[in-house]
């Protein structure tokens, strides 16, 4: 199958309980999956890049001959973590201080990641209205948010 997959990511966290959820939604030749979670002990930023991940390896579990993955996300910080591999591995991800950067598991697992797939980001903006074109980004992000409210009762 030469069509890349398309996917679309988004993370939440109640920050004072450190609740959060992250969702995901793959295209494949036209089929939708939606992908979900929740956890406990958390951040705002290990959902974002959970919900990547999770999508990646359902396509990879799934779709042994897909190759290509367009990722649609709202993070900026997920979006930039392919282009500082070359600076996390030149320091031993470790900050200036010493210490390891944030999520290095997971930060890592995405590295890995990318290295078996071609993976493209596309960054789009947060919290859009609906409008008359479907947004899926609008989709995942309402799911995340309202797996934190369950969670969070």
């Amino acid at each position: 199958m030469n069509l890349p997959a398309e996917v679309f990511t988004d993370g939440s966290c109640h920050t004072q309980k450190c609740i959060g959820a992250w969702a995901s939604i793959v295209f494949v030749d036209g089929q939708k999956t939606v992908l979900s979670g929740k956890e406990e002990n958390t951040t705002h930023n290990r959902m974002e890049i959970v919900a990547v991940i999770k999508a990646i390896e359902y396509i990879q579990h799934n779709f042994t001959s897909i190759q290509n993955i367009n990722i649609v996300s709202d993070s900026q910080y997920v979006i930039g973590l392919i282009g500082r591999e070359v600076k996390f591995e030149s320091k031993n991800f470790l900050t200036n201080s010493g210490n390891e950067i944030r999520n290095i598991d997971l930060v890592k697992e995405l590295l890995e990641l990318n290295k078996k797939f071609h993976l493209q980001f596309i960054k789009i903006k947060a919290h859009q209205k609906k409008t008359e074109v479907i947004n899926y980004n609008i989709e995942v992000d309402k799911l995340c948010r309202e797996i934190v409210r369950e969670a969070v009762k």
